[in-house]
């Protein structure tokens, strides 16, 4: 009998002991724009943060968020924070691409920020882009397991096809540069679909899209909805793709509303996945 016990109590320490997938997403929660009137940020933000704790997302990379939204993520978000530039001047003008991470589960251990562009140290735009475009990286720890792991956040313009099939080529040239061979996510808003060029590129690389790693999908409609409750598609072009070493159990592409409306004119894409290397 004592055998028995002391063997269900070394099993349920191991059980505890390996870590659970940790869930992260990229979401696009649109610019603070004063024609939405319907949609405004004042009335989307605390949707937004349910929608966030609801799901239990403990890291996640955001799209379009000008400084005074980062904050108001943040206030949703107590148990989390955040790096990321603004993409105008370095500092705080324009359009941020975050990173949000559960401050109780992950820390930072490096950070840094480049342009998609031929000057990708300068706050400057690239090739026949109409804005200036960002990406974001944090090298993070998880607390729990010890692991190491970079993110890579970015949003590619909306308007040059060469400045999307270019950015694509050199994000993958700076993520050697600065992870390496070691784990890396890679995600945003590409503003290009799963059948274009630039989505090739990424794919010919090391890095996968998660939608085809999953071992269960949630995915029953495009990732742009433009605010319209009965968007439907199949067209991805907000994306998370991972090196190697990790393993993808779930991808989900999240529907949810609120009095008939939606959160953002994006849905969230989230992944569960776990370090198995």
């Amino acid at each position: 009998m004592k055998r028995n016990v002391l063997f269900f109590f070394l099993a349920s320490i191991a059980i505890s002991a390996v870590a659970q997938p940790a869930k992260i997403a990229t979401y696009n929660m649109r610019y603070d724009n004063v024609q939405d009137t319907v949609n405004a940020w004042a009335k989307r933000v605390p949707i937004i943060g349910q929608v966030i704790q609801f799901h239990e997302i403990e890291l996640f990379g955001a799209q379009e968020l000008l400084d005074h939204q980062v904050k108001d993520v943040k206030k949703q978000l107590p148990m989390f924070d955040w790096i990321g530039v603004g993409r105008d001047d370095g500092q705080a003008k324009g359009e941020y691409a975050p990173i949000f991470y559960h401050a109780d589960k992950f820390k930072v251990l490096d950070k840094g920020n480049f342009w998609l562009s031929e000057t990708p140290d300068q706050p400057t735009k690239g090739w026949d882009a109409a804005l200036p475009r960002i990406c974001s990286w944090g090298k993070f720890q998880d607390l729990k397991t010890k692991k190491v792991f970079f993110i890579f956040n970015t949003h590619f313009d909306h308007k040059g096809e060469l400045a999307r099939i270019n950015s694509a080529k050199l994000i993958l040239d700076k993520i050697k540069t600065i992870a390496g061979n070691q784990p890396v996510v890679l995600m945003g808003d590409f503003n290009f679909d799963q059948r274009h060029e630039g989505y090739q590129t990424l794919q010919s690389s090391t890095l996968k899209d998660a939608f085809g790693l999953a071992l269960f999908k949630l995915a029953n409609t495009s990732t742009f909805n433009g605010f319209d409750i009965r968007t439907a598609g199949d067209a991805r072009i907000d994306h998370i793709l991972v090196s190697p070493q990790f393993k993808v159990s779930k991808y989900g592409i999240l529907t949810d509303s609120y009095q008939g409306k939606l959160p953002s004119d994006h849905f969230p894409v989230t992944i569960s996945l776990s370090l198995s290397k």
